[in-house]
């Protein structure tokens, strides 16, 4: 006898468990499902914001690419992806958050002129 519910016990806890993962699974697919429609609409939103392109210093020497999915990829000197990250632009003003945790802003004079870490990068 204590077998069989030991055995039952463990049937209950086992039925449980995988339910619990079926439910699991169905709540992240539902979240997963909605997350590509949202970031293409924001792909789409920034694809036609007009600061997305590449800015670069007057000598050449930093050059940060806004891309249109919201991150950027900037370059220093002849090191290529020295600092990526996303980027949020707020009328004029833009927020940076490099993937490994650093953030800056700036905030863009016109729409050929970007203010940035006491540099002033120009539209390309």
């Amino acid at each position: 006898m204590r077998n069989i519910s030991n055995s039952l016990i463990l049937h209950f806890f086992a039925a449980t468990t995988l339910a619990g993962t079926a439910t699991s699974s169905s709540a992240a697919d539902a979240v997963n499902d909605r997350e590509p429609q949202q970031q293409q609409t924001s792909e789409r939103g920034m694809q036609q914001h007009p600061y997305v392109g590449m800015w670069v210093t007057e000598d050449g020497r930093v050059r940060h690419e806004l891309l249109p999915n919201g991150r950027y990829d900037e370059a220093r000197g002849n090191r290529e992806s020295a600092y990526r990250g996303r980027y949020e632009v707020t009328g004029r003003h833009i927020e940076y958050w490099d993937d490994t945790g650093f953030t800056a802003d700036g905030d863009f004079v016109d729409e050929k002129t970007l203010h940035h870490g006491g540099m002033v990068l120009r539209r390309r």
